[in-house]
């Protein structure tokens, strides 16, 4: 089977639901599922309910903050460390389906590149299914995937003071 690049980019809800929406498929037909979540830390609904299956890893690569200005050492350490997995996953080509999650952030914060990320997509194996999220998808990445979905934000319940709430938005 070929594998293609999707990238799910905007600032509405939905591109970290959407791709683990795609894993929960994919683990469902058989594939190899492996998941990259850079920022994050902690142990999400998410992350509970994916460690029910067998074929699907997801490690975090992150310190569990926003960052917010220029990146510490930490972040930085912590960014480059997924990055550098992600690419070894990529290049043993074990896993049907990978998934880099935050990854546009990641480069808007400045974790690693633009240019990192584009080599990292052409990494990819022709059979891998390679998903990428986040707001921020920088040109050179929408131009190089071969699927793109923009989540666009009409209304919002968290401008009324609505909090993320526990098994909805975390």
């Amino acid at each position: 089977m070929k594998g293609y690049i999707q990238v799910y980019t905007g600032n509405g809800k939905g591109k970290t639901t959407a791709s683990l929406g795609l894993a929960i498929r994919a683990a469902g037909a058989g594939l190899s599922v492996y998941i990259v979540q850079f920022l994050k830390k902690g142990d999400y609904s998410e992350i509970k309910a994916l460690s029910k299956f067998d074929n699907i890893t997801v490690e975090q690569y992150g310190l569990g903050k926003f960052v917010k200005g220029a990146p510490s050492p930490e972040d930085m350490e912590a960014g480059a460390a997924g990055y550098q997995k992600l690419c070894e996953i990529l290049e043993n080509n074990r896993h049907d389906l990978v998934i880099a999650e935050e990854a546009n952030v990641a480069v808007m914060c400045g974790l690693f590149s633009e240019q990192d990320l584009l080599a990292l997509m052409d990494l990819k194996p022709d059979n891998v299914e390679l998903v990428i999220t986040g707001r921020g998808a920088t040109p050179g990445v929408i131009e190089r995937a071969d699927l793109v979905t923009e989540m666009k934000e009409i209304r919002h319940y968290y401008h009324k003071g609505v909090m993320a709430r526990v098994g909805i938005e975390k």
